[in-house]
């Protein structure tokens, strides 16, 4: 009784088969190619956002400057946040009156059109969305508070929910990978603030212990978190000094394991360092120093979270910002100074930088955002 039930499947037509897999496999092949990477560049002088296409081969084509609407005054940097749906581009503007300003992103073409304006509490150094797409995080340097923002369905932002005093120069706000924990850096007061955070009532409550101290007058800045959810990386301006921790995600508790630089070796000058981001994989991290002008380059062991130092490379003059694209293969640095932006390719085994090209951004460019639509 197999013996038939093994002709009748073998009598099927090959060539139907094989066409059928092959149009499978264009049909594949059309909707991964589909796929396009487009780079935001805030630039604070110009008061717009340069947007850049780029290419598997990490090239940059310039496709559209995004002005400001309702914005006369440059602010003295320009941070943007994406939304979690890839929707919605939205910057903060750091002159009176101070703003969220939202674009929609063109799911085909990656560029970005105005939507509307909304309040925020203060001149806000950094910006961020919580996981579910909802609220705006926001910290002001010279304000020395943060604040919460509703976001409205299609991505403007309200009048703040929540405006919290901290110590002095808070400088990032960001959500855990869970969405139960944000955390604020105390750049001036040398702490770590933790926050509980109910995204569904929209609250945030000091966290138990509310604070995490570092060393006096290290300024901890930036801060990424591993994407394993089990390690966090800070950086802080002042000393140059980049910290592991572990983070225990039950109780949003950070833990030291580690303390490096991002200086380069032989540097006895006044450190200034900037911005931190890791690899979507968590092999690799990076960090800017803007009195070397450099990039530092560190491998991440993914049982201990530790990190060993790679080397530096020379990048754009004042790099404030970069980011690193979603595969993981390049990295975008842009100088507050040089007014341009240089693209790095990432070795894939040692983590490396090789210089690829560099490209003219707005005036004064200090923040990067990669997004890969759709």
């Amino acid at each position: 009784m197999l013996r038939p039930t093994r002709r009748i499947a073998s009598k099927a037509p090959r060539a139907a088969i094989a066409t059928t897999l092959t149009f499978l496999a264009l049909v594949s092949g059309v909707h991964a190619g589909m796929a396009e990477t487009f780079a935001y560049v805030g630039n604070a002088d110009s008061n717009d956002i340069s947007v850049f296409k780029m290419t598997e081969s990490g090239e940059m084509t310039p496709v559209q400057t995004a002005a400001f609407k309702g914005v006369d005054k440059p602010g003295s940097s320009t941070p943007l946040a994406i939304t979690p749906d890839h929707r919605v581009l939205i910057a903060g503007v750091r002159s009176q009156p101070f703003q969220a300003v939202s674009f929609a992103i063109d799911p085909k073409t990656g560029q970005l059109s105005p939507i509307g304006n909304g309040p925020l509490a203060d001149s806000m150094a950094n910006i961020a969305v919580d996981r579910s797409g909802k609220f705006l995080f926001s910290a002001s340097y010279g304000g020395n508070k943060v604040a919460l923002n509703p976001l409205a369905a299609n991505g403007v932002a309200g009048e703040p929910k929540q405006v919290i005093p901290t110590g002095l120069n808070a400088h990032a706000f960001l959500p855990s990978p869970d969405n139960r924990f944000a955390f604020a850096t105390n750049l001036g007061s040398d702490q770590v603030l933790g926050f509980a955070f109910d995204a569904t009532a929209g609250t945030l409550t000091p966290n138990d212990p509310p604070a995490h101290k570092v060393p006096e007058k290290s300024g901890p800045r930036h801060f990424v978190f591993h994407p394993n959810g089990k390690f966090v990386y800070l950086i802080h301006e002042l000393n140059g000094d980049v910290a592991a921790f572990t983070y225990e995600a039950r109780s949003g508790a950070w833990d030291e394991i580690q303390r490096t630089t991002a200086l380069p070796e032989g540097f006895n000058g006044k450190p200034w360092a900037a911005d931190i981001h890791i690899t979507p994989d968590g092999r690799f991290l990076y960090a800017s120093e803007r009195t070397t002008n450099t990039l530092t380059a560190y491998k991440v062991d993914a049982a201990s979270g530790k990190l060993t130092t790679i080397g530096s490379v020379p990048t754009e003059k004042q790099p404030r910002g970069f980011h690193i694209d979603p595969t993981g293969r390049y990295l975008a640095a842009v100088g507050e100074l040089s007014d341009s932006m240089t693209v790095y390719a990432i070795d894939q085994g040692s983590g490396a930088l090789a210089r690829l090209k560099s490209y003219p951004t707005g005036k004064k460019p200090n923040w990067v955002e990669f997004l890969t639509l759709p």
